[in-house]
C-alpha cells in the first residue's frame, strides 16, 4: 500500500470552492470580485457586510434596510448580561464572547433552523450584538456601566461610543470601519475553515461562530495583533527596534506581525493600514509608535525580505484609539463574523461533511499481553 503524500497544515491542499473572497499569493485581496482596499477607503462596513453576506453591493434603500436591521439587534438580552457579570474580572475577552455566542444561540429559539434566509437572521443579530457584548462585558470587568446602542451611528461609530462612553471624531471611526473591512473575509484562513467543518456537520449558526471564535483567538492568527503591540511596548522607543529585532532574529525568535501563510510578499491590507496608522500619528502628534513600526518594516526586509501583515499597522491604530490591548482580537471578531456567516451559509448551500485522512505513525495491530486478559 502507498503511504500517501503528508501536507503539514494543509498547506497547497484544495478543500473547496467558494466565490466569496479570493486571495492572491501576490497581494491582491478580492471580496467577491471587489478590491478589498479599495472598498475599505470608499464604503463603510455595513456595505461590505451586505457584500459578503447577501452577495451584492447594497443599493440606497437596501443599504438603509440592512443597517436598520443591524441597529434593531445590537441590544443584549438581559439574560446574558447577568451571565456575564458572573464571568471571571480577568476572563480574556476571546473567551467572553465565545461564550456569550453560545448563549445567544440558547436563546434563538430558530437556532436549529438552517435554511438561508434564517441563518441570515442569525448572522445580522451576531454582526449587531457582537460589539455591543464585548464592550458591555469589558465596562463590567472595569466597573463600569454597559453603555447603550445609540441607532443614530453606524457600526464603526457605535462600536467606539459603547466602548468609551463618548461619541468618536470622524477620523477615529474611519479608522475603525477601514480595519473591519479589511479583517472582514480572507477564504479558507484557519477560524473560517473551523467554522466550515463545524457547519459541515448540520450544526448551527452559532456553533460555527463559536468555533471560529476559538480558533481566532490564537497568537498564530487573530491573536497576533495583540502579541504584536506587546512587541511594540516592549521596544518603547524607535533607536531600540533595530537592535531589538537583530537579537530576536539571532535567536530564531518568531517576529510578530510579520509573513503571512499565503502571501508570497506584500499583504497589500497592511499597506492600507499603515497609511491609516500614519494619518493618526500626524493628526495626534504621536509618531513613535509608526517611527517604531517603520524600521521593524525595514529590518525585516533588509535582513529576510519578509513583509507586514494587516496584525502590525492595526495594533498601532488601535493602541493610538486607546482601544485597550485585550480587545484588539475581540474587534476582529466583530468584523470576520460577516465572513464567517457568509462561508456558513455557502457551506450548507451544497454540504459535504468534511472529514480528512491522517497518517498512522503509532504502533502496528499488537496482540494483548496475557497478564492483560
Amino acid at each position: 500500500m502507498t503511504k500517501p503524500e503528508l501536507s503539514a497544515g494543509l498547506a497547497d491542499i484544495v478543500v473547496g470552492e467558494t466565490n466569496i473572497c479570493f486571495v492572491d499569493p501576490n497581494g491582491t485581496l478580492l471580496y467577491r470580485g471587489f478590491s478589498a482596499d479599495e472598498l475599505s477607503e470608499r464604503l463603510s462596513f455595513e456595505e461590505i457586510a451586505h457584500l459578503l453576506l447577501i452577495g451584492h453591493l447594497p443599493e440606497k434603500e437596501e443599504l438603509k434596510k440592512f443597517s436598520e436591521a443591524i441597529k434593531k439587534e445590537r441590544n443584549v438580552p438581559d439574560e446574558l448580561l447577568n451571565v456575564i457579570k458572573l464571568f471571571p474580572k480577568d476572563a480574556h475577552p476571546m473567551d467572553i464572547l465565545r461564550t456569550s455566542v453560545s448563549y445567544l444561540g440558547m436563546l434563538d429559539k430558530d437556532a436549529g433552523d438552517k435554511s438561508r434566509e434564517a441563518n441570515l437572521k442569525k448572522a445580522v443579530k451576531l454582526l449587531a450584538k457582537l460589539p455591543t457584548i464585548m464592550t458591555a462585558a469589558h465596562r463590567i470587568s472595569h466597573g463600569e456601566r454597559p453603555v447603550e446602542p445609540d441607532p443614530s451611528l453606524n457600526h464603526s461609530q457605535n462600536l467606539l461610543y459603547m466602548l468609551f462612553g463618548k461619541k468618536p471624531a470622524d477620523i477615529e471611526a474611519e479608522a475603525v470601519n477601514a480595519s473591519l473591512i479589511l479583517y472582514a473575509e480572507h477564504e479558507f484562513n484557519a477560524s473560517t475553515f473551523a467554522a466550515r467543518v463545524t457547519a459541515s456537520t448540520l450544526s448551527d449558526m452559532y456553533a460555527a461562530v463559536t468555533s471560529g471564535i476559538g480558533t481566532l483567538k490564537g497568537p498564530l492568527h487573530g491573536g497576533a495583533n495583540e502579541a504584536a503591540m506587546y512587541m511594540m511596548k516592549e521596544i518603547g522607543e524607535p533607536h531600540k527596534a533595530e537592535s531589538y529585532i537583530m537579537e530576536k532574529l539571532a535567536k530564531k525568535e518568531k517576529i510578530m506581525g510579520f509573513g503571512h501563510r499565503v502571501y508570497k510578499s506584500v499583504d497589500s491590507r497592511a499597506e492600507v493600514m499603515r497609511s491609516v496608522a500614519r494619518k493618526l500619528s500626524e493628526n495626534f502628534g504621536e509618531t513613535k509608535w509608526y517611527k517604531i513600526e517603520e524600521k521593524l518594516v525595514e529590518v525585516m526586509k533588509r535582513e529576510k525580505n519578509i513583509f507586514p501583515n494587516l496584525d502590525l499597522p492595526c495594533a498601532i491604530v488601535y493602541y493610538m484609539l486607546n482601544i485597550p490591548i485585550p480587545l484588539y482580537t475581540p474587534i476582529f471578531v466583530c468584523s470576520r463574523v460577516s465572513g464567517w456567516a457568509a462561508h456558513v451559509m455557502e457551506q450548507l448551500d451544497n454540504n459535504k461533511l468534511i472529514r480528512p485522512s491522517s497518517i498512522y505513525t503509532g504502533n502496528p495491530k499488537r496482540n494483548l499481553p496475557p497478564e492483560a486478559i
